[in-house]
């Protein structure tokens, strides 16, 4: 791609706009002061191997598919179509969550009050300015990213800071005994809140996606995905150290949570807290920018080779962006938002909303470890970096991530026990089992525009196998 090019330091700064969602903050602090053991359990056992291997398939197969195309390369095009599809279908679902937080942070840093029908065209207006927003050239809003991360940094320093001068006058808002730190494995609600973590971690292989835009991909990606990693781990522990200075885990809401933080230690009508609220509204904007260009080039990317549906294929003649897969996300986030109409006002939409997005989010990841071992074994190609692992560590270091996204996943859409909080899950899992299976429908139509099956490297036992030669499209 011709054009503007992105600087090691606008890499690390998308790396952090996209990877740090603001808006995941206070769900994970409504765990309590256990979220901080997570978080430090999660950084070494998923966060450090996660990195390496997009770090790795990142630069040494560094194609506008991302996460699709090492999935697909790896272990043919079964699960290359089944990772697109969630990869995908996770965007409009969160879009929509995202849309559904602005009337509620408007009203809980302003105190307007909005009707049903008011909430529904200040989403939907959400929703379009990101769509179209994401059929410009990625290059052209660099400034969209590097300013999201800036003010998510600002935000979290904020809180933070803020947060303990507030403890250290006041106490802090909940227990901070040594026992409130220690996980208890029994508690369903703390596990269901585990994927919330993991969400957090996500996104690092979006960057993968713009290496047509960067000077030197094959240098900043790895550089980018460490110095983005550690920033990103360091910012999130702050930002809960300050939500849980402030306000009682119980009170603690979970679209807002950031904005009643601060409000609750300066004051709800505090010009400090007016610009937090609004500068996390502009975040969450930004956020969505920076995910829908990564999310739309892999459709796009896969749509190309027969893996999903081929309107998602279509691109600007002027930009060559994929303008068809961003109309079809603003259409889809469109329809479920109007699902409010029905269900009413007094729907816990947001949290349904996000829940399944981040169930779908978390089910792509699952192949790309399986991906990776593959060709790391047969694709011979150089490695410009490589993780790390060899052998038996290396096969624990990818089968550790794995089995904590699938429990992750179980804990949050599987009713554990019969308590009204468990069962409140059942509309999530049914909502998972219809896209799932709406995904095994996409897949086998759009398999119909593939002449010849990839069966991915590991099929035979002869090394890289060129796309071409797999993914030669019927004419």
């Amino acid at each position: 791609m011709a054009g503007k090019k992105f600087s090691l330091f606008e890499v690390i700064l998308s790396v952090i706009c996209v990877v740090f969602t603001i808006e995941a903050a206070a769900p994970a602090s409504a765990m309590g002061n256990v979220q901080f053991s997570w978080w430090i359990f999660l950084i070494i056992t998923f966060l450090l191997p996660y990195g390496l291997v997009v770090a790795e398939l990142g630069t040494a197969f560094d194609s506008e598919g991302g996460l699709y195309d090492w999935v697909r390369l790896g272990l043919g095009d079964r699960w290359g179509a089944r990772c697109s599809w969630c990869y995908w279908v996770n965007f409009p679902l969160w879009v929509a969550s995202i849309a559904c937080m602005f009337p509620s942070v408007i009203n809980a840093v302003w105190g307007v009050e909005f009707s049903l029908g008011a909430r529904i065209v200040i989403e939907l207006a959400f929703v379009w300015d990101v769509t179209l927003m994401a059929m410009q050239p990625v290059a052209e809003a660099d400034w969209v990213m590097d300013g999201g991360a800036v003010i998510k940094v600002l935000i979290t320093a904020v809180v933070g800071i803020v947060g303990i001068w507030f403890a250290c006058n006041n106490g802090f808002a909940n227990d901070m005994s040594f026992e409130t730190f220690i996980p208890d494995l029994g508690d369903t609600n703390s596990l269901t809140y585990l994927s919330i973590i993991l969400f957090n971690f996500m996104g690092f292989e979006v960057v993968a996606t713009f290496a047509s835009t960067m000077k030197n991909p094959s240098r900043d990606i790895p550089k980018a995905v460490i110095a983005g990693g550690v920033a990103i781990a360091a910012i999130y522990i702050i930002c809960g150290i300050g939500i849980g200075a402030a306000v009682p885990t119980e009170q603690l809401s979970l679209d807002s949570g950031i904005v009643d933080a601060v409000a609750a230690m300066v004051g709800r009508t505090h010009s400090l807290t007016m610009i937090v609220g609004m500068a996390f509204l502009v975040t969450l904007f930004a956020n969505m920018i920076c995910w829908s260009f990564g999310v739309n080039n892999v459709a796009s990317y896969a749509a190309r080779h027969g893996n999903m549906p081929r309107p998602f294929a279509l691109v600007s003649k002027k930009t060559g962006m994929p303008n068809g897969s961003a109309l079809i996300n603003g259409c889809f986030a469109s329809l479920v938002l109007l699902l409010q109409i029905p269900l009413g006002e007094g729907s816990d939409v947001f949290w349904v909303f996000f829940s399944m997005n981040v169930v779908f989010l978390l089910m792509s990841y699952i192949p790309m470890f399986p991906a990776f071992w593959r060709l790391r074994k047969y694709d011979d190609r150089p490695r410009v970096f490589r993780a790390p692992f060899e052998g038996k560590v290396l096969a624990v270091a990818l089968a550790i991530p794995v089995v904590e996204l699938v429990l992750s996943i179980v804990a949050t859409i599987v009713p554990l026990n019969s308590s009204p909080a468990e069962m409140a899950k059942l509309p999530i899992l049914v909502g998972v089992v219809i896209g799932v299976l709406l995904g095994e429908v996409s897949r086998l139509i759009s398999r119909r525009g593939r002449s010849v099956d990839n069966p991915g490297v590991g099929a035979r036992r002869t090394g890289f196998f060129a796309p071409k030669r797999f993914f030669a499209p019927k004419q």
